[in-house]
């Protein structure tokens, strides 16, 4: 049950582009990054600033959203539906933007926004206003594609020894059956996932059936990112659980996945289905269809990575996802302090008003390169 929030009324609006080099390249089956360029939005009310960050990156590669498909929504349609009139609750602001189709990660950074608002309004952190009930998040770590085996096996000896709790292996047609062998003879005992990001199809249905005898936790996305009929043809044809990612992007989504057996797994990403509250009703779902979720990750700042580990209190993620603590990206994140990891491979959910973080003004300007406001 989501927590009623004092009425807001919405003063100002600004947009902002933030650019943080990433430790290493992230390569999965579609590309290579080599920075975080995010979009941030900044709502003010009542003497309070909330903050949001776009999960769209900058090529339509995983998304047809992108930074600049979701300024656009949020500048000329999100934002200005919630600006000055009425004060309302934040929940009641956001459905102001119900008539915009798509734009789902746009929505979801002003609908974090807003939540960050009504949470400092009322002394509220996000996981309480969500009903989560962790305060520690177990992580797992997820590893792009490496130039070598040699070169994987030696990060994830690293990862572990810092304490992650499960590995997650980007692979692609090539570089998957040998990784897999290559990573379980090392880490025999180690729980272990592949993520496809959509790179196979049902052609691929035999060779992909040689990952069962890994014991792998789950397959993410093997085949099309818009696809649930053949990704159902695939899960009764393998025993690796099936986890969907790109699939789903809504309630009735999850629904008709369930109902066609598409998988046995959900990782559940806020930008993805249009925001936290959207992700409560799809965790609910997943609940009482008996699907495991997890909360995945998209090279969040530690503002994004806040609303997640707040989303992943919720009782239903009983899975590690890709909640890494700050230093798995960035050398210097937004937020002072940022997320470190513990001995024990847990993440600490803030719990502050709102989301909880404090971000570092001087960091924020330096790895700004745009800031609008909106009108």
């Amino acid at each position: 049950m989501i927590r009623a929030l004092p009425a807001l009324r919405i003063e100002r609006a600004r947009l902002r582009v933030v650019s943080l080099p990433l430790v290493s390249p992230f390569t999965t089956s579609f590309g290579t990054q080599t920075e975080r360029r995010a979009v941030l939005v900044e709502l003010y009310a009542g003497g309070l600033r909330g903050l949001g960050e776009c999960a769209a990156g900058i090529e339509p590669g995983y998304s047809a959203e992108t930074a600049a498909t979701a300024m656009e929504a949020l500048r000329s349609h999100i934002l200005p539906s919630v600006l000055g009139g009425e004060a309302a609750d934040p929940l009641a602001l956001s459905e102001r933007w119900g008539w915009v189709r798509g734009h789902n990660m746009a929505k979801a950074a002003a609908e974090m926004a807003l939540l960050d608002l009504g949470g400092q309004a009322s002394g509220l952190s996000l996981a309480t206003i969500l009903g989560g009930e962790k305060r520690r998040i177990p992580s797992g770590v997820s590893i792009g594609i490496q130039p070598s085996l040699p070169a994987t096996l030696d990060l994830i000896g690293g990862y572990l020894a810092q304490g992650y709790r499960r590995i997650k292996l980007k692979c692609k047609p090539g570089y998957d059956v040998e990784l897999a062998r290559a990573v379980r003879s090392a880490f025999p005992d180690t729980p272990m996932m592949l993520d496809a990001n959509s790179a196979y199809t049902l052609a691929d249905l035999d060779h992909l059936r040689q990952l069962d005898q890994f014991n792998l936790m789950m397959i993410e996305q093997p085949l099309g990112h818009d696809d649930l009929i053949d990704h159902a043809q695939l899960q009764a044809a393998i025993a690796t659980p099936i986890c969907l990612d790109e699939s789903v992007e809504s309630l009735a989504d999850l629904r008709a996945a369930v109902h066609l057996e598409s998988g046995r797994i959900l990782n559940i990403k806020s930008g993805r289905v249009g925001g936290l509250v959207p992700s409560r009703a799809v965790h609910d779902a997943c609940v009482t269809a008996g699907w495991p979720v997890w909360c995945g990750g998209m090279l969040e700042t530690g503002i994004g990575r806040a609303a997640n580990l707040a989303l992943a209190s919720l009782p239903g993620f009983t899975l590690p996802g890709d909640t890494s603590a700050s230093d798995r990206y960035f050398t210097e994140d937004l937020v002072d302090p940022p997320f470190r990891l513990s001995s024990d491979g847990t993440l600490p959910v803030p719990e502050g008003p709102g989301l909880g973080v404090e971000v570092d003004p001087a960091r924020l300007d330096r790895a700004t390169i745009h800031m609008e406001e909106v009108a």
